[in-house]
Parts: C-alpha cells; structure tokens; sequence
C-alpha cells in the first residue's frame, strides 16, 4: 500500500507540525524537475516533467487538484462528485472533467484511457466494493501510466499510532504541488489550513483533556442497524482531536469499525455529528440531516443518550469530515465553534 509523499513516510499523527520537506518541495515551486516522490513502502517515482493526461479515482484526489490549479491535466475520474458538492468553481471545473466510471474506474478503461499518470485514494485498500480486478503495477507501466497513492486515505491502515493532526493531508497536497509544479500554489493552500487549526489550538488548546466534550460521528448512510463508527486511524479523528472534542471511539484501531447500539450507549456522547453524505443541493441536505436526527430521537437505542436529550447536534457532512482534503481545517474550525462558543471566531 502506497502514500504519496515528498521526502520520507511519516505516520500521520504526532504533533502537527508534519511537513515532510525535502528538495522536490523547493524545486516545485519553480517548477523544476525531475522529482522524485517517494510511497509509503519506499519505493520512488520520478516525474521528468509534469504529468498532462492526469486520471483521478475518486473526488477527494480531484478535488485537490482542482484546488491546486492542475484542472486543464485531468481527463477523467471515478466516483465523480456530487452537484453541489464543491464549493463554487471547483464545482463547475469538476462538472468538465469525463467520468470513467460512477464507481471504480473498469480496468479495461482506465489503462486506455491515455493516462500518464493516475492518483489512487483507496484502491489498495480494497475499499469502494469490488477493486480485484484493479490493473497490476506491471499492467500500470506496460500502459505508460505512473500509479501512486494518496498518503491521508491509502496509508490510514498502516499509521503506527493514532491520527491526530492534519499533517498526512498537508503532505499529500505538497507532493501533488511537486508532481504538477503548482507547489507555490500547493504552500498557500497548506498555510491556510495551519492558520485555521491553529487558531482553533490557542482557543481550546488549554482545555484539559478530561474536560473536553465526548463526540460521537453518526455516519448515518453506513446504516443505523449495526453503526459504523470512526477509529483512531481515520482523518475524522484527527478532525475530531483538534476542534478540541474527543472522538468516543479513538480506542479502536484502524479507521472504521462496526459496532452495536450498546457500545454508543455505553460511550454516552455530549455531541453527535449527523454524518450525511451530501445529496447535491442545500434543500435535500437539510432533509438527510432532519431524517438522521428523527432517527435518533425516536429509537428506542439512542433516544435516551445524552447529547439526543439535549439537542447537541452537528449538521456537518460526512465528506468534508471523513474524506482527507483542505476543507478538513475548516470542519475542524465548525465543530470547534459550536462545541465552544464565544471561543472560536
């Protein structure tokens, strides 16, 4: 399993301060090449130039391009974004972009594509249901087309210890401005996340840990039979951990797990987040977010939790809190404001 990284393989938690710098950082903003981009098993790719035929596995690696300014280079994603799902622009620029497949990219497609580069978010992770069929590296370089991975998602499942900070993402948005010579572009966009989670930091940095609400994300599109919970290995933790909350269950490892009714109850969260993936307009949204709180005020499991009696719900989507990418910062800022008001501007 891969991660895309400039220089080392760190393991996405820690302190914050995550950046892996090396010389492709400093020659991308110049755009100079070659670069060299190195996974999380090691192994390098080297781009002699940027790549211009580029093909995306789901919206969260398009999105970031996109974010990078690379929009002209994609011909073509899988799992394409919802309408709406975007903010401004980039909703329009992805709107452009050919849709190789609304699931998995077929494999027969994605090798003829013409592709000189593609950008893999879980495909090793054997998410997205049915990836056994998915092209071999041999397969990958027999079709002229480098294959690397995204850091914050692919790499989740091998972090060493819980993902506390935002630094796998930040690392994944450098190596993307290295690769496509947008790294000027790429620092901007990472200053602006550490500038909003720091913010954050110093007005709830303080706060004992004891002290912190519980918080518990209802990922109500996984399934209100048997919850799906997010562990100490997926982004949302990390999400969770810095808006000053503590994700109930970070004592499992691994990023997602399902687990009974009884295990929620037994958490009793202060916060739930209503966890609904977006449904393509404002409108339809409020509906899933009054369709999920409906749910837990009325079932017999959950009615009585704590944060259910007393109203404390987030309406924050599931995308911008699971899927790693710039609007993580902002999530971490959202729910920071609504767990602490009066502290968070």
């Amino acid at each position: 399993m891969c991660g895309l990284l400039v220089a080392g393989c760190g393991d996405g938690g820690g302190s914050g301060d995550g950046d892996q710098a090396g010389p492709a950082d400093e020659k991308s903003a110049t755009g100079d090449y070659p670069v060299t981009v190195t996974d999380c098993l090691g192994a390098k790719a080297t781009f002699s130039k940027a790549p211009e035929r580029i093909v995306t596995s789901n919206a969260s690696s398009l999105e970031l391009l996109l974010r990078l300014g690379a929009g002209d280079n994609i011909i073509g994603t899988g799992f394409p974004p919802g309408k709406g799902t975007l903010p401004g622009e980039l909703d329009a620029q992805a709107r452009k972009v050919k849709v190789l497949g609304q699931s998995v990219i077929p494999k027969e497609k994605l090798l003829g594509s013409g592709a000189d580069l593609y950008i893999d978010t879980f495909a090793s992770m054997n998410m997205g249901g049915g990836m056994g069929d998915a092209p071999t590296e041999e397969e990958f370089k027999a079709a002229g087309i480098k294959h690397i991975y995204l850091k914050s998602t692919a790499c989740a499942a091998q972090n060493e210890r819980p993902v506390t900070d935002l630094s796998a993402v930040e690392a994944d948005i450098t190596s993307l401005g290295a690769v496509t010579g947008t790294g000027a572009k790429a620092k901007e966009l990472v200053d602006g996340m550490k500038k909003k989670v720091d913010t954050v930091r110093k007005a709830v940095g303080r706060t004992a840990e004891g002290e912190r609400p519980t918080y518990f994300f209802f990922d109500y599109d996984a399934g209100t039979k048997q919850p799906t919970v997010v562990c100490n290995r997926q982004i949302a933790n990390a999400v969770i951990t810095l808006a000053g909350a503590r994700n109930v269950f970070a004592d499992c490892d691994g990023d997602y797990q399902q687990v009974g009714w009884e295990d929620v109850i037994s958490r009793n969260p202060d916060w739930i987040q209503l966890g609904v993936r977006d449904r393509g307009s404002e409108a339809a949204n409020e509906r899933a977010f009054d369709e999920a709180r409906k749910w837990l005020k009325s079932n017999p499991a959950t009615k009585g939790l704590k944060a259910v009696k007393e109203g404390h719900f987030l309406r924050i989507g599931s995308e911008r809190t699971t899927i790693a990418g710039v609007g993580n910062a902002d999530t971490v800022r959202a729910i920071a404001k609504a767990l602490y008001p009066g502290k968070v501007g």
